[in-house]
């Protein structure tokens, strides 16, 4: 394992302007600086913590946490927090350090809803705290039908070799897939997150459908399907890869990636076939 900086945070909780229209949070908490799997498409590489080289781990996070939750209790200022929008909660030195379980026996004390988000089978360490946290969390009132924890595992390809490429050091797909499966077993609603898919790697059709079919083999309640982003140093280190393991796609991601994202015909184009997908096999796109 890299070094990593044991840090003090002043605050810890990210309150959104407006509540996220795919993942429902109103909230983020991220109990840790950049993540141990090495995934080569991560957006943070070209965003705010650009320059940032070594790994955290916020020590007083759940401290902090508790300060911060308590008066937006006091508030009734309930919201969906997403766990791991930025890092992976649950990467490997989350063994050592339980800042993660510690923020969640915060959130399960002031009876917040969470919105789990990884690739990591560790989560099921915490399955205990997260029954609590469902059964007490208090729900936005438009968002009722809900439960009160969701738990989401992200893939950017089920192909083993393909995984090994982008994301080195993460649970292999098939980890992450049986993790799902124990999720699901103990009762809670849970989904998938092909976010990003790889374009010509991951995105042709019938490799969508493959990925959609497993969601609802592996009895998925929701499926998100997002197209891949590339900011700043993001894009160079994936063009690194891509010449590395993938040279003849090199031209038609220059083409495809004239800005950060994909041109808006692919976004629809995606878009289109994995909701005609769901509704193939009867899977819900999107939770809501």
């Amino acid at each position: 394992m890299k070094m990593v900086r044991e840090i003090f945070v002043k605050s810890v909780l990210n309150k959104h302007k407006r509540r996220d229209e795919w993942f429902l949070d109103d909230y983020s908490l991220n109990p840790y600086q950049l993540c141990e799997f090495g995934c080569v498409y991560c957006y943070i590489h070209g965003s705010k913590y650009e320059g940032t080289k070594s790994l955290a781990v916020k020590v007083n996070a759940p401290l902090i946490l508790q300060r911060e939750l308590r008066k937006r209790a006091e508030r009734k200022e309930y919201g969906f927090i997403a766990l791991g929008s930025a890092t992976e909660p649950w990467q490997p030195m989350e063994k050592r350090y339980q800042v993660t379980r510690r923020c969640l026996e915060v959130i399960a004390k002031f009876r917040f809803p969470v919105h789990c988000l990884t690739k990591s089978a560790l989560i099921l360490r915490d399955l205990d705290l997260l029954r609590e946290i469902d059964s007490r969390a208090v729900l936005p009132g438009d968002l009722k039908e809900l439960r009160g924890v969701l738990v989401t595992f992200s893939f950017s390809s089920l192909n083993e070799k393909v995984a090994k490429i982008f994301e080195p050091k993460a649970p292999s797909p098939e980890k992450r897939l049986e993790a799902l499966w124990r999720v699901k077993e103990e009762g809670f609603y849970a989904g998938i997150a092909y976010i990003p898919v790889l374009p010509f790697i991951s995105d042709p059709d019938e490799q969508l459908e493959e990925m959609i079919k497993a969601a609802k083999e592996f009895s998925a309640d929701y499926v998100f399907v997002g197209a891949l982003t590339l900011y700043g140093s993001g894009k160079t280190a994936y063009y690194t890869i891509l010449e590395r393991h993938f040279p003849e796609l090199l031209p038609k991601y220059k083409e495809l990636f004239k800005f950060n994202q994909p041109n808006w015909e692919y976004q629809r184009r995606l878009e289109k076939k994995a909701r005609e997908l769901c509704k193939k096999y009867n899977v819900k796109y999107r939770i809501v």
